[in-house]
């Protein structure tokens, strides 16, 4: 039992951005506002750059920066990957929400099951 409590403690950061994963896929799944799927995005998104962080993390290791300082080090490459991530989640943030904001003046609603309804309306009137 103990075994298993140090193997959970050493994996808590995976099991946590695994976690987060998970809320935001069952946001977007479950849910069918449409501002309510894109936060479930954003929480994916987070829950992945919070995964990479636990990759690049090191216990005891020290900053990549050049000293005299014997070992181990960090790797820089998930920080520097973060912030591209970061740039692209929130373009994607920003133009899902202006399409949200052009859905709800087309058809008054940003509920997916309202305007597939309104869809199926107008397209029995062809």
């Amino acid at each position: 039992m103990i075994e298993f409590l140090q193997m959970l403690y050493d994996y808590v950061n995976y099991l946590g951005a695994v976690a987060l994963f998970i809320i935001g896929l069952h946001t977007v799944v479950t849910h069918s506002n449409l501002i309510k799927r894109i936060m479930g995005i954003n929480i994916m998104g987070t829950a992945v750059f919070y995964f990479f962080i636990a990759i690049g993390n090191v216990t005891g290791g020290l900053p990549p920066i050049l000293t005299d300082t014997p070992g181990e080090y960090i790797n820089p490459l998930p920080s520097v990957l973060i912030l591209t991530g970061i740039v692209v989640v929130v373009s994607i943030t920003v133009y899902s929400l202006s399409l949200v904001i052009r859905i709800y003046e087309t058809y008054g609603t940003i509920d997916q099951d309202e305007i597939a309804k309104i869809n199926e309306r107008e397209n029995a009137d062809d």
